[in-house]
């Protein structure tokens, strides 16, 4: 990971969608310039590692070293792993459900938010290997079970936005399924699905690979 600076994704094909890597500016409060600076470092290597070494636990030690400071140093910035862990998982939800937000404002037609809606999760989790790990649960054993009752809220977030979506499509639009939470959940599932493949995969088999084939399938439900 060379920069925790978001890259520019367009929204109809998801690359006006900036999903790139985490700004600890805006993941975890700084006391000052040069303590963001520091606690951006950390979190840029904390991702980083996440990515390099799938499967693996992180230490604080290994964290301590990929920064090139003592552990001392870490805790300076940072209380404990698992507020560098909730660092990254608070960029996660402030990206997705930011962008989310903008998808709704920019676009009426309920399926064209839904497109761009499970394609953020694609785009975002292709574009942050590392991060996946906490989405999956994969990085989080032994560690405190807060941070997964953290990535649970996230995704309960996620499907009541495509529930929020699909019921505004039958109030606006007048085109209703039998059970909008039923399909928002199949689109959360679908999505989480990809991306524990892409996990399990050792990050090889894309989340985005197939999606214009899929979302046609996906386009028959809403019918």
């Amino acid at each position: 990971m060379s920069s925790l600076s978001p890259k520019a994704l367009a929204v109809d094909d998801a690359s006006d969608l900036d999903v790139g890597k985490p700004d600890a500016a805006k993941a975890a409060a700084p006391a000052s310039t040069r303590s963001v600076n520091r606690k951006e470092e950390i979190l840029q290597a904390l991702a980083a590692m996440l990515e390099q070494s799938p499967g693996q636990r992180i230490t604080t030690a290994a964290i301590a070293n990929k920064v090139g400071v003592s552990e001392a140093a870490l805790y300076r910035h940072f209380p404990s792993k698992a507020r560098m862990f909730e660092g990254l998982i608070e960029f996660i939800e402030t990206t997705l459900l930011g962008k989310i937000e903008q998808i709704i404002k920019q676009h009426k037609s309920a399926e064209t938010r839904l497109k761009l809606i499970v394609q953020l999760l694609l785009v975002f989790a292709e574009k942050n290997p590392g991060m996946c790990r906490i989405l999956t649960g994969d990085a989080l054993h032994g560690e405190q079970e807060r941070l997964r009752e953290r990535v649970l809220q996230l995704f309960e977030k996620l499907e009541q936005q495509l529930k929020w979506c699909l019921r505004e499509r039958k109030l606006r639009e007048g085109k209703g399924v039998n059970d909008e939470a039923a399909l928002a959940n199949w689109l959360l599932a679908s999505c989480e699905g990809k991306i524990h493949q892409f996990v399990r995969s050792s990050f090889t088999r894309l989340p985005t690979h197939h999606f214009d084939a899929q979302w046609l399938l996906i386009k028959n439900a809403l019918s």
